[in-house]
């Protein structure tokens, strides 16, 4: 039997005053409810490419839980009580829900905030043309991309085109394994001299990003452009819809891929979106478990947060302020704005957003002692922003110590993280909106690798991680 080598003093002084992070596979320890889980995750992802279909399917799984529409309670003059559930639809983008606490509204809520928009490419609102007996869309890129990750790989359209009457016709082609699929063209390395002496940012030019969609030509050689009229007759022949339609259309290029298992030990999830899917689905699903909570539970899943959070779905707007608004009107008999102000200075809300994995590929873009880990469960970022922590927002250490305080007592994996080395750059969350209105927020997410790439990549154990986390925050935050 070999022989147990006791610790020595300074271990044990090291081991009882120092810290490091853990595990996540070894904490959690149960790989099967980790991967039971992540297979609805992966679900979600495929069903929801876009903003619109992220928002259509969790308020098609929050109706089948009993979430009732909050718009339609005003309407008929209802009122809310503990243990209610409700949720509204923002212009089919942006979703808000809640569940009713024993706790008055004035004494605050407990939020969880993610965006569902991603980086992709959008068609433009004139975009079919013909050029040397081909069609093409022409592009303009949303959000931060890097460009040449968009070429050559297979793409899906996604949408909804408004018809002169009206009728709201959606698009999804490229997801059926029997469907076609588009792709940006690029250019091959024996006539790429010139280009590929460029800077990577100039290498390819957003105007040339335009979609492959067609090569055949109607059958009248009287037609000028008989390759784009094929185009325009198949999608009339499919949808209804004529050219001018376009303009009142909102068409999506994304990754015509469903999610994967990444790893010979299927340890990783690979998909298109996890940015910010992943704290979407993690925390409506820890929303949906959550039943009698102490303090209203609330989720907001907004739109635009890769353009800043603008628009009238986006973060910045008042889609919370408002929403609380009617929180505390349908609960309180006295309704006045200082119960509203109240409840927001009261609230407390993590800013679920993903956070740059330390890729060990790519030396020298994080301080690997506050870097965030992929494995290492949920990635506290007490400060966003770039540089001078310009644009940030930066939790206090008072809310630090409660999320503390909850994880740890609650057997949550997490470690510190920032959004890379100083001066190398950085990014913000929807957290400095909702900081503007009053409520304690700190960052909270799932670390990413090739994170706005068509491809990113997450730990299933982080993503369980998250939804163990975001379940203990709604339930357990004093």
């Amino acid at each position: 039997m070999e022989e147990v080598k006791e610790k020595s003093k300074g271990q044990k002084l090291m081991d009882e005053i120092g810290y490091k992070t853990s595990n996540a596979w070894e904490k959690i320890g149960d790989k099967e409810k980790i991967f039971s889980y992540c297979e609805g995750y992966k679900n979600f992802l495929n069903i929801g490419k876009t903003e619109r279909e992220c928002a259509k399917e969790v308020i098609k799984q929050a109706e089948k839980l009993g979430y009732k529409n909050l718009d339609r309670i005003i309407k008929e003059k209802q009122t809310l009580k503990s243990g209610d559930k409700v949720y509204r639809n923002i212009r089919n983008k942006a979703v808000i829900l809640a569940v009713i606490g024993k706790k008055p509204l004035e004494d605050g809520t407990r939020m969880i905030g993610a965006h569902i928009d991603a980086p992709r490419i959008d068609i433009k609102q004139n975009p079919l043309y013909e050029n040397t007996d081909m069609a093409f869309f022409k592009t303009h890129y949303y959000g931060g991309i890097k460009k040449y990750q968009w070429l050559a790989i297979p793409l899906a359209l996604h949408g909804v085109i408004i018809k002169k009457n009206g009728e709201a016709v959606e698009v999804a082609i490229g997801e059926d394994e029997n469907d076609p699929v588009l792709t940006i063209t690029d250019l091959l390395p024996h006539l790429a001299k010139d280009q590929m002496e460029k800077k990577l940012s100039e290498a390819i030019s957003a105007e040339a990003m335009n979609a492959l969609v067609g090569s055949m030509p109607y059958d009248d050689k009287e037609v000028k452009d008989k390759v784009k009229l094929n185009i325009l007759n198949l999608l009339h022949e499919k949808y209804g819809i004529t050219e001018e339609d376009f303009l009142t259309s909102e068409l999506e290029l994304v990754p015509a891929f469903k999610a994967k298992d990444v790893g010979l030990d299927r340890s990783m999830i690979g998909a298109y979106g996890q940015d910010d899917r992943v704290c979407a689905y993690t925390s409506v699903t820890a929303l949906f478990d959550v039943n009698d909570p102490e303090f209203t539970a609330v989720c907001i899943l907004t739109d635009k947060e890769e353009i800043g959070s603008v628009g009238n779905t986006g973060a910045e707007s008042k889609i919370l302020e408002d929403f609380i608004a009617d929180l505390c009107y349908l609960t309180t008999d006295n309704y006045s704005d200082i119960i509203l102000r109240r409840c927001l200075n009261n609230s407390v809300m993590l800013s679920a957003d993903v956070n740059a994995a330390v890729d060990p590929n790519f030396e020298g873009t994080h301080d690997k002692f506050n870097a965030a880990y992929l494995g290492k469960g949920l990635a506290i970022l007490k400060f966003s922003g770039s540089r001078g922590k310009a644009g940030a927002s930066d939790a206090h250490a008072e809310l630090l110590a409660k999320i503390r305080k909850v994880f740890n007592e609650n057997g949550v994996v997490w470690h510190t993280s920032e959004l890379g080395a100083v001066d190398k750059g950085g990014g913000g969350t929807i957290a400095m909106y909702i900081a503007s209105l009053g409520v304690d927020v700190v960052d909270c997410g799932v670390p990413v690798l090739s994170m706005h790439a068509p491809f990113e990549v997450t730990s299933k154990a982080d993503v369980y991680a998250a939804y163990l986390g975001y379940k203990a925050f709604y339930e357990k935050l004093d």
